[in-house]
Parts: structure tokens; C-alpha cells; sequence
């Protein structure tokens, strides 16, 4: 169980950073192209990829009985 918390945690913090940086990079690539070097992309794009690693931690911790994706049916 404790295994199973640890992996779902690295998991996790994985995700949300890997969308965090990635919503950093588009926003900076559409302030620099789009938008006059202003900032308020950059904020947009690291805010929506918290928003979406936090959202997709929340229905990793709330599904019980999914196990990588795969529902686990009791016999």
C-alpha cells in the first residue's frame, strides 16, 4: 500500500512538473512570436499546466481500484 502511494506520488509530481515547464516554454514561444514580449503568456501557459497536473493527481489519489490505466475488477 505505502509502495503504491510513493509511486503514485512520484507520479504525480512527474506529471505536473513536466506540464508546468511545458506551458512555461509555450508561453514564452507565443510571447516572444505573438504577443510583444509580453508576460501574461508565460503566467498563462505555467498556470494551465498546474492546473492540469493537479487535476490529473486528484483522479490518480481517487481511483482506488485503477492500477497504470486498467480496471482492477473484484472477482
Amino acid at each position: 500500500m505505502a509502495d503504491e502511494l510513493g509511486r503514485k506520488w512520484d507520479r504525480c509530481l512527474a506529471d505536473t512538473a513536466l506540464k508546468t515547464v511545458t506551458g512555461v516554454g509555450i508561453g514564452i514561444v507565443f510571447s516572444v512570436l505573438f504577443f510583444k514580449r509580453r508576460t501574461w503568456p508565460v503566467s498563462f501557459g505555467s498556470g494551465l499546466g498546474l492546473g492540469m497536473g493537479y487535476s490529473n493527481c486528484q483522479h490518480d489519489f481517487r481511483s482506488q481500484y485503477m492500477i497504470h490505466g486498467r480496471v482492477v475488477k473484484d472477482q
